[in-house]
């Protein structure tokens, strides 16, 4: 082997390895900023989903687009104080009453009367926290250390609530330019494409975030309806709880079935296993019926693509990853209709042309009635309509010419 084939081939190994090394070193700062970095497609997300609402604000109502921004997102954060208030003066009053009532609950569980003390007795519970005691002790010792951690967690989650709604805030008012300087960039035919695919995609974001409030008021409805019935109190608060709990693709209605569920226990044993049934079955008719076909309208995907997405995505990403399965989905259905060719999409076999269809060639009732066509289209020249072999002077005649 020559000098120089030994240089080049140690300049691909060089250009190899540098690449390799790239390649790790962008995966370990992605893995070191995952945090910042959910935060900025959390915040992408809900300045996409706002972006048409302010818009439309600012056509109306507000020329310049900041004060308009700053509308819808004081508006937004409105609504979710209501709701929150909504939920938490209830809740409040509730566990000042449950404070009140504790020693006497104590008591009763202690001596098995009561619902607690008779659900403990039936399935011999009371014993068991009897023979550990102990146990229970050194458990609840554990907790009261770790509440440095969640005071560290809960700061933490505000911090970056906070995050989001400033980044998702500067997204908006930045829009347009954003926009702009990137279809100035792209320009001609490009920029067109770019233009549709940013439409297509803010088109999939909302109608997923409509297809997520329908199912999140169909769940709240339903346990409306099912805690109503058993008469467990404040109903109406549990089920907007389990509704904004169910806006969590595939757990949400889990954890709304912990908050049901607990407060069905707590009005009478029966309620809470009528409760349990109930979640249960929803959240298989849920994620197996709702999510999919509701979804499938919203976004224009099939429901098996709804269904797979979400469910590798919640295993891949987890919560995050089940969240922004379905408007991924949707987004990628998009890129796939603009970047690969129509022929490709319908399939490499052709579909049989109709008597309009061929190009260039007359349609059945003008061609002739026998013959193949010759080089002009029309009958091979000297062949009679019959089908017999010319004579041999009759090759030698003009077509047409009897």
């Amino acid at each position: 082997m020559s000098d120089a084939d030994d240089r080049s081939t140690a300049r691909r190994a060089l250009i190899v390895i540098g690449l390799v090394l790239a390649t790790l070193a962008g995966l370990a700062l992605v893995w070191e900023t995952r945090r910042v970095l959910i935060w900025v497609v959390v915040a992408a997300f809900f300045a996409v989903a706002l972006n048409p609402l302010v818009d439309r604000v600012q056509q109306r109502f507000a020329r310049r687009r900041a004060p308009a921004t700053l509308v819808v997102f004081l508006a937004s954060f409105v609504a979710l104080a209501a709701l929150g208030v909504l939920i938490v003066v209830p809740l409040l009053d509730e566990l000042a009453r449950f404070a009140d009532r504790a020693p006497d609950l104590v008591r009763e569980t202690r001596a098995g009367r009561g619902p607690i003390g008779e659900l403990l007795e039936r399935f011999h519970l009371r014993r068991y926290a009897e023979a550990h005691v102990d146990q229970f002790q050194r458990f609840g010792g554990q907790l009261g250390r770790s509440t440095v951690g969640l005071v560290r967690g809960t700061v933490q989650g505000v911090a970056g609530v906070l995050t989001v709604v400033v980044l998702a805030y500067l997204m908006v008012v930045q829009a347009p330019r954003i926009t702009a300087g990137t279809l100035a960039l792209a320009g001609g035919a490009r920029a067109e494409r770019l233009r549709r695919i940013g439409r297509e995609s803010a088109r999939t974001i909302t109608g997923y975030l409509s297809g997520n409030l329908l199912i999140s008021l169909i769940c709240g409805l339903a346990t409306f309806v099912v805690l109503a019935l058993t008469g467990v109190p404040f109903a109406a608060v549990i089920a907007l709880l389990v509704a904004i709990a169910d806006l969590i693709p595939l757990v949400g209605a889990t954890l709304g079935a912990i908050v049901a569920g607990g407060a069905g226990f707590l009005h009478s044993p029966t309620a809470g296993v009528v409760v349990l049934v109930f979640f249960v079955v929803y959240q298989q008719v849920e994620n197996h019926l709702l999510q999919p076909v509701i979804m499938s309208h919203a976004v224009r995907l099939n429901p098996l693509t709804v269904l797979v997405s979400v469910l590798l995505a919640a295993e891949l990403g987890g919560l995050l990853g089940a969240l922004l399965a379905i408007p991924a989905a949707g987004i990628a259905r998009v890129l796939f209709r603009e970047f690969v060719p129509a022929n490709r999409q319908a399939g490499s076999v052709p579909a049989e042309a109709g008597p309009g269809d061929r190009t260039g060639g007359p349609a059945p009732s003008e061609r002739p009635r026998s013959g193949r066509p010759g080089p002009a289209g029309g009958r091979r020249p000297g062949r009679p309509r019959d089908g017999r072999q010319p004579a041999p002077g009759d090759q030698d005649r003009p077509p047409g010419g009897d």
